[in-house]
């Protein structure tokens, strides 16, 4: 299955956007919301759907592998998700060349991979990307 690591992280982004209001006290389990705290969780979910209608696959794709995830899993994906956040540029090329490289690969593969970039020189590595580019990316 396709997956892209921000993609994976939009239910730890939703999260994210309404913590402070749950950090000022206990709340309670889903089914004892009320219907305005209910609408404060999932509207900016449903607004973000209605805006593209294009990647309402990859969202629901992406939604269904989170909840498939592990809870170390999910920890890994967000570190992973700070980690590229705080990428120059540049640097967020390459290793979105390198994640659409080793999305077709296996686990060996990959290991493969990382082993032959660590090894690299900058030149040789802004090459590799060159000849192996990523695809190109719809804006959030």
């Amino acid at each position: 299955m396709k997956t892209t690591l921000p993609g994976l992280l939009l239910p730890l982004l939703l999260l994210c956007a309404v913590a402070p209001a749950l950090a000022q006290q206990p709340m309670p389990e889903w089914d004892q919301l009320t219907p305005a705290q209910r609408e404060t969780l999932i509207a900016p979910m449903r607004d973000r759907w209605n805006a593209s209608p294009e990647r309402r696959q990859r969202t629901y794709e992406h939604a269904r592998s989170w909840q498939q995830m592990t809870p170390e899993q999910r920890e890994q994906a967000r570190r992973g998700m700070h980690r590229f956040e705080n990428m120059s540029p540049g640097q967020r090329r390459d290793a979105q060349a390198l994640f659409d490289k080793m999305r077709g690969m296996d686990k060996d593969q990959r290991q493969q991979l990382r082993e032959q970039w660590n090894k690299m020189s900058p030149e040789q590595r802004r090459q590799w990307v060159e000849a192996n580019p990523p695809a190109p990316r719809s804006p959030h």
